[in-house]
C-alpha cells in the first residue's frame, strides 16, 4: 500500500499525485500540513514537509526522490523519457521548476493566502516578473513542435504546471501573442484527467479551507530556495523583519533514519 503525505496547495506534492495517478498506482492521502497531522508528518519526515510517501515500510522523501523511487519500482506508464538526451531535458526542467520557478511563485504569493499585516514589497512583484518571462521564454523555445516539454507527457510537465497554472492568478501571466506554444501547452495540459483532477483538488482545498483554523496562515515556512531568491532581489531587511516578528517557520534537519 502506498501512503502520500501531501497537501493540495503544494505543488512538490501535486507533482507527485499526479505521477502516481498517471502511473494508475492506487495510494492513500494524509494532508500533512494541517496543525492536527503535524506530529504525524514530523515523525516520517524530520524536515516537516511534504511530499512524503511510504511504500511497503519504504520512506521516500523529496519530491523528486519519490519520482524517481516510482519509476524505479513502477515502470508502467514512465515520466522519464527514453532518449537520453530527452531524460536530461527533462530533469533540468524538474529541478528548474522544483528550485527556480517555485520560489519566484511562492515569495509572491504569501499576500494571497497567508495572514499578513502588511502589503507586497515595493518592486517584488516587477521582480517575479522578469525572472519568470526569461524562463517563459526559454519554455517556449523548448516546446517547440512537440506539444510537450520534452517531446512526450514527462515529469517536467508535470513539475512545472502545478506553478505555470498559477501565474495568472498571481499577475504574472503568460502572455498568449509572445508565448504561443507556452500557452497551447498549458491549455493541453489542462485538458488531461490527471491535471484536470490536480486543479479541481486544488479549488475545492483553497474554498473548502477559508477560516479553517487548523492551518497556519501566519507563520510561513521557508525552504532554502525561497530565502535565496527573496535575498537575490535585494529584500535583506523585510526577510529580517520577519524572523524578528515570529513569522518564520524553519524546517527541521531531515536526517535520513530518524524522520
Amino acid at each position: 500500500m502506498i501512503r502520500l503525505y501531501d497537501n493540495a496547495f503544494s505543488p512538490f506534492a501535486r507533482k507527485v499525485r499526479m505521477v502516481l495517478e498517471h502511473k494508475g498506482l492506487a495510494h492513500e492521502v494524509v494532508d500533512g500540513l494541517r496543525r492536527s497531522t503535524h506530529d504525524e508528518l514530523q515523525r516520517v519526515n524530520g524536515r516537516v514537509e511534504v511530499p512524503a510517501l511510504l511504500h511497503d515500510g519504504v520512506l521516500v522523501v523529496n519530491s523528486a526522490d519519490i519520482v524517481a523511487y516510482l519509476e524505479r519500482v513502477f515502470p508502467q506508464q514512465p515520466v522519464y523519457p527514453a532518449s537520453d538526451v530527452a531524460y536530461v531535458k527533462a530533469r533540468a526542467w524538474e529541478r528548474c521548476a522544483d528550485s527556480t520557478i517555485d520560489p519566484i511563485c511562492i515569495d509572491i504569493s504569501y499576500w494571497t493566502w497567508a495572514e499578513r499585516p502588511d502589503v507586497m514589497p515595493e518592486g517584488l512583484l516587477d521582480a517575479a516578473r522578469r525572472d519568470l518571462e526569461q524562463i517563459y521564454a526559454a519554455l517556449e523555445a523548448q516546446i517547440g513542435d512537440f506539444g510537450f516539454v520534452c517531446g512526450e507527457l514527462s515529469v517536467a510537465d508535470l513539475a512545472l504546471f502545478p506553478h505555470l497554472v498559477s501565474v495568472g492568478p498571481l499577475k504574472a501571466p503568460i502572455d498568449a501573442a509572445r508565448f504561443p506554444r507556452l500557452t497551447a501547452w498549458l491549455e493541453r495540459m489542462r485538458a488531461l484527467p490527471i491535471c484536470a483532477a490536480d486543479l479541481a483538488r486544488t479549488r475545492a482545498y483553497l474554498k473548502g479551507t477559508r477560516g479553517d483554523r487548523d492551518i497556519e496562515r501566519r507563520r510561513i515556512f521557508w525552504r532554502g530556495d525561497r530565502i535565496e531568491w527573496i535575498l537575490a532581489r535585494g529584500y535583506h531587511d523585510w526577510f529580517v523583519g520577519e524572523i524578528e516578528a515570529d513569522r518564520v517557520i524553519w524546517p527541521g534537519l531531515g536526517v535520513p533514519g530518524r524522520g
